[in-house]
């Protein structure tokens, strides 16, 4: 599984610090509040940023989440992501959410929810059509983009519909989360804060256990040399993708680590930008069925 290492998110904070006021024409609304707490709620408040073109309307939107082994990262670190999405017309959000050890999965995924329905409720205001919402995410947080693109039952406990089109998996972390858990337990130790000891909450936060009815189109990017329990995990789901009779994209990076993953969208020209930006042309130029979808 993925280790984020201090060194390398310092290099991303500065390199986005330092490059971020080269781009012209884009707005950025930082640090909005977007969880709905109450005194009955172990949820924390957390912040998501917002960036948009100073001309946009009824543009398609991506909400990131990054990655670092459920209990790193944070927003800053992508500010890049998000100016260069939306130099090419991409309304982004990119939002926090609390990590382990002092929270668990289950947690991260509600507040990761209510990102999504904040930006469902908001972001016409900065351009965005909320019809047109997908999620991604690196590694972890790749993980908690699928949980909730394959299973509605998180939103359905807030009252809510799942607002999202389409999901964009980066050498994403967890997929089969129970039959790592299960297979390599000395390894997964370090894991266990965020997934607890109990393999029916493994069960619960592996995508792979809800492709039956899956419907909301998946995009998975996969580097040639990433860690190989991702990779394992990764051909775990796609087989059972297959099973289901359910349909996914795939896009394989020759010779890519996974932390090189993420770090070639510092790059304009990266291949990440054009199976990303594909994949939402494709998808937001698709015709809603009698399904609703």
């Amino acid at each position: 599984m993925t280790q984020f290492f201090p060194r390398f998110l310092i290099f991303l904070l500065v390199f986005a610090t330092i490059n971020s006021c080269a781009f012209k024409g884009i707005h950025r609304d930082k640090n909005l509040i977007f969880t709905q707490t109450d005194n009955t709620d172990s949820i924390p408040s957390k912040e998501l940023n917002v960036f948009y073109p100073k001309k946009s309307e009824n543009l398609p939107v991506m909400i990131f989440l990054y990655g670092g082994s459920w209990k790193s990262g944070k927003k800053e670190i992508y500010n890049f992501l998000g100016s260069r999405m939306a130099r090419r017309d991409v309304v982004t959000v990119i939002a926090d959410y609390p990590l382990s050890p002092d929270y668990q999965v289950d947690d991260m995924v509600k507040v990761a929810a209510q990102a999504a329905l904040w930006t469902k409720n908001n972001i016409s205001k900065y351009g965005g059509d909320p019809d047109e919402i997908f999620i991604s995410g690196h590694s972890a947080g790749a993980h908690l983009a699928a949980v909730l693109a394959t299973n509605n039952k998180h939103f359905e406990a807030l009252g809510e519909e799942n607002p999202i089109k389409g999901a964009v998996l980066i050498d994403p972390a967890g997929l089969d989360m129970h039959w790592y858990l299960s297979d390599f337990p000395e390894e997964g130790k370090k894991y266990m804060k965020a997934f607890s000891e109990d393999p029916d909450f493994w069960e619960a936060y592996s995508p792979i256990n809800y492709l039956e009815r899956q419907s909301i189109p998946l995009l998975i990017l996969e580097g040639e040399r990433t860690y190989p329990s991702i990779s394992t995990s990764i051909d775990r789901f796609l087989e059972e993708a297959e099973e289901q009779e359910f349909e996914i994209s795939y896009e394989f990076y020759p010779h890519k680590k996974h932390i090189p993953m993420i770090t070639q969208f510092l790059y304009t020209g990266s291949k990440g930008y054009d199976d990303v930006l594909g994949f939402i042309k494709k998808e937001s130029e698709k015709v809603p069925n009698s399904s609703g979808f």
